[in-house]
């Protein structure tokens, strides 16, 4: 991972474990809504609702990338956030 750096995604809160494993946490969502958005997709096709072919119906961002990429994209938008949950 070159950019965005530790520092940059964790804003000294947190540490490189604790990164790791909210971006693992986040790209696991997105590897299901990706399955949601291919599903749907496919449904669209099968019942004729639709000529597009079936990647014309998924997020170019999902379609084009790894999901850790996407992940870790996500949490420096702001779209994820990591909460630090107290044992």
């Amino acid at each position: 991972m070159i950019y965005p750096t530790i520092d940059q995604l964790s804003k000294g809160e947190f540490n490189r474990y604790e990164l790791v494993i909210g971006i693992a946490k986040g790209a696991r969502i997105v590897t299901d809504e990706y399955v949601e958005m291919r599903a749907r997709a496919q449904k669209m096709i099968e019942n004729h609702e639709t000529e597009k072919p079936l990647a014309a119906l998924i997020d170019p961002e999902y379609k084009d990338q790894k999901a850790v990429k996407i992940a870790i994209a996500k949490l420096e938008r702001g779209d994820f956030t990591l909460v630090r949950t107290e044992d």
